[in-house]
This record gives structure tokens, C-alpha cells and sequence, in this order.
């Protein structure tokens, strides 16, 4: 049976070939994080290494997006899957659990939702034609929702707009313990409310703090901007998770390889709080983007275009 990659690694390490060969298969890793070139006898040696895993727990252990630990699990996952990440086409295996296989949590969502529209609506003007101000309402009723929203808006609102003075780290921290701990009942409905005019539109992009978690005060290359994440266990995690849940295909109808949009939207959330964090690129269209340029990028352009690409050209997304 599948098991998470922390309590795989446990049982690896107590037995002594078993642990032989992990401690191989870290310094695989460690030498592709660090970027260093390995000869042909190290890749033969790392290779074989993954290859004698043959049918342990390890080779086939997940994590879970909401489980404790969580770096600990996806650095697990990495180190015995390191010949995986040689290029990022070769992303394709999600470290995440299936979200159909994980528990899904019980939330008031409809609850509270009934008792704000039973509310005085003077109070809540506006809420009929701005679905996204109905949802921080919504928001605002949960204890859970209103408080790691706030934790993530002060902490992204202090020095936004001067990269002296926002803490992005600290940001997308806060951003990541909001899509991570709320039901998704919430998350979902803040991100994503269907907008018909522009100011419903400008606060849906404002929904992340753009001017903190998204913007930098000039656009990087978006090859610049791939090489942080894949240096961050948990940004290459749900890059990887991403890829494989909204991976677009010509010849299906729906333009899904997966054709599971509730996973790709699930999978494109996980994406903000991370070096590559999208975001809506204005407040009058469903567009969205990285905050990146292909410009100057050499011989590795149709490289950059390709990332750009996933989220602004990407019928499945």
C-alpha cells in the first residue's frame, strides 16, 4: 500500500541495504540542487541506486498538501526521485496524493453563506453584483478564514509596492497557510468569483497582494524565475503537481489530459505562496500570468515561451 514518504523513509532507514542505498541517492539530490555536473559513472551509481529501491514504499510514497512536515515529505520524495528533475518537461509525477484520495473536510460554507443573505442587506450593499465581495463576507463569518486571511494581508500590506520594506517570503508564507488550513469552500470562491464588471475584477486581482506576492519592481526572466523554484522543495512540488493536473491536450474536448479541471484549479492555487505565484494580469479579463519576461533569453527562448505558456495560453487551466 502507498504510504507518505516520511513514514517510507523511517522504515527504509532501519533496515542497513535499504538505508545503503538512500544515503547514495542524498547526495544525488544534493549534488543536483546544488547545480553540480555529475560525471558518468556518479549517474550510473545514482541510477542504480533508484532502480534498487525496486519495489520499496519509497519508491511509491506521496504527501499529502495539508499533512504536517510537509517540506520534510517532499524532500524525501526528491531525493529518491532526482533523476526525475534533469528538465522541466520532465516534471510529470506529482509528489501530492491524488486530491480524490485525501480527506475531504466537513465546512459551514453554505451555512454561513445563508445566514449573511438573511442579514440586513444595506449593511452588505453591493454583495449582488460582486460575487467577490459576497465571499469575504463569507469569509468574514468563518473564525478560521477571516484569521489567516488577516495574518497573510498584514503581513503582504506591510512596505508592499517597495522590495526594500515587503518581507515576499514572509508573504508568501501567509499565502500558502491560507490555501493550505481553510476549506477549500472558501479559497476557492475568494480566488475565483465570477466578475461582470471592473471593480468585482480589481478585487479578485487584489485578492493576493499582488503588489507583494506577485510583482517585482521589474519583470525577471521567466528562466530566472524557474531556477528559484526548482531550488525550493516545495515550489518544484506543485510546479510538478501542476504540470501533471492541468497538462492541456489539442484532441480533448474539454482541453484537459487529465480532464479534471477541480484538480488543475486545485493545483494552480497551490502555485501562489511559491517563487512562480500567478496571478490575474488585470481586472477586466480571467487572464492570468507569472510576472515574467522571455525577452533576452537567448537560445533558450522557446524554452521560456513554454513556461509562460502553462498559464497564459493554457486551454486545460
Amino acid at each position: 500500500p502507498r504510504s507518505d514518504c516520511i513514514a517510507a523513509q523511517q522504515l527504509c532507514l532501519s533496515d542497513s541495504t535499504c538505508n545503503a542505498t538512500y544515503r547514495i541517492l542524498e547526495n544525488c539530490a544534493l549534488a543536483k540542487t546544488r547545480f553540480l555536473p555529475l560525471d558518468h559513472d556518479s549517474r550510473v551509481r545514482c541510477l542504480n541506486a533508484e532502480l534498487d529501491l525496486g519495489n520499496s514504499s519509497l519508491l511509491h510514497c506521496k504527501c499529502h498538501r495539508r499533512m504536517k512536515r510537509q517540506e520534510h515529505c517532499l524532500r524525501v520524495f526528491w531525493t529518491v526521485h532526482s533523476s526525475m528533475t534533469d528538465g522541466y518537461f520532465n516534471l510529470e509525477t506529482s509528489p501530492y496524493e491524488n486530491p480524490a484520495n485525501e480527506e475531504h473536510w466537513k465546512t459551514d460554507y453554505n451555512k454561513l453563506a445563508a445566514l449573511l443573505s438573511g442579514k440586513d442587506c444595506s449593511q452588505l450593499a453591493g454583495d449582488a453584483t460582486n460575487p467577490c465581495l459576497k465571499a469575504t463576507h463569507v469569509c468574514n463569518l468563518s473564525k478560521k478564514c477571516v484569521r489567516l486571511r488577516t495574518d497573510y494581508a498584514s503581513i503582504c500590506t506591510k512596505g508592499a509596492g517597495s522590495e526594500d520594506t515587503c518581507d515576499r517570503r514572509k508573504c508568501h508564507r501567509g499565502l500558502r497557510n491560507f490555501f493550505e488550513k481553510v476549506p477549500e469552500d472558501f479559497t476557492k470562491r475568494i480566488l475565483f468569483c465570477p466578475c461582470q464588471d471592473e471593480l468585482c475584477g480589481e478585487r479578485r486581482r487584489k485578492t493576493i497582494v499582488p503588489d507583494c506576492s506577485f510583482q517585482y519592481n521589474t519583470k525577471p526572466n521567466c528562466l530566472w524565475l524557474l531556477d528559484s523554484c526548482l531550488e525550493d522543495h516545495i515550489c518544484k512540488s506543485r510546479l510538478a503537481d501542476f504540470q501533471q493536473n492541468c497538462q492541456p491536450a489539442d484532441i480533448s474536448p474539454d482541453g484537459c489530459s487529465q480532464h479534471n479541471h477541480a484538480a488543475c484549479l486545485q493545483a494552480y492555487m497551490g502555485m501562489i505562496g511559491t517563487p512562480m505565484t500567478p496571478n490575474y494580469i488585470s481586472n477586466s479579463s480571467l487572464e492570468v500570468s507569472l510576472w515574467c519576461t522571455c525577452e533576452s533569453s537567448g537560445n533558450q527562448k522557446e524554452k521560456c515561451d513554454q513556461i509562460l505558456g502553462m498559464f497564459e495560453s493554457n486551454k486545460c487551466l
